[in-house]
């Protein structure tokens, strides 16, 4: 055999050697859509007469009795999604939808008033800050929404924080098709139609 040919071969053996022993190591990635993803906790009330047993109250015509509410809480590492469904309403108008700090009871008010996660400390147990600094939906939860010809409609939203040493109890269905933002109503919502109980912290 030449030099030539001895030394061709030496490399090839060389390159063989290297390969078997230096296998590549498997990657493997999962996409970021196929993460586990954090499992909604579910509620789900009708709405009923007041002052009888149950988790949802109808205060007004405007939210009948036997209306459905859904309400989807996601906690997150560093975010709370909350999504409402509602069917049974008035069909083709808006409404606007808070979380309160306490469950429901016999009349609206007994919800307390809006769950602000940063609290004003001009605020009080029984009245929320107006103040949008504090009054806003990046502070509050709010799901305002539209339903169709047959009374349905969903809403969702998402806020930077997670529940510590507080969490809202219920939800409540306000009378205005919207949440007014003007200066000296942040978010107001009219009056209390309705009422669903939601324990948010698990």
């Amino acid at each position: 055999m030449s030099h030539r040919m001895l030394a061709t071969a030496m490399l090839i053996s060389t390159a063989l050697i290297t390969a078997c022993s230096s296998p590549a190591k498997p990657t493997s990635t999962v996409p970021s859509s196929e993460q586990p993803q954090p499992e909604p906790t579910v509620h789900t009330g009708v709405l009923a007469a007041p002052g009888g047993p149950g988790t949802a109250f109808s205060y007004n015509p405007a939210a009948p009795v036997g209306a459905e509410l859904t309400v989807k809480v996601t906690n997150a590492d560093t975010s709370t999604t909350v999504e409402f469904g509602a069917k049974g309403l008035q069909p083709s108008r808006g409404y606007a939808v808070h979380a309160h700090t306490k469950p429901c009871g016999a009349t609206g008010a007994d919800a307390g008033p809006h769950y602000q996660n940063t609290i004003d400390p001009a605020a009080t147990p029984e009245k929320a800050s107006v103040d949008p600094a504090y009054a806003n939906p990046r502070n509050e939860f709010w799901l305002d929404v539209r339903t169709d010809a047959q009374g349905a409609g969903t809403s969702k939203t998402t806020v930077p924080f997670v529940f510590t040493d507080r969490a809202p109890a219920s939800i409540i269905v306000h009378e205005k098709e919207t949440t007014a933002t003007h200066h000296g109503e942040a978010g107001t919502a009219g009056g209390r139609l309705a009422c669903l109980t939601v324990p948010f912290e698990q």
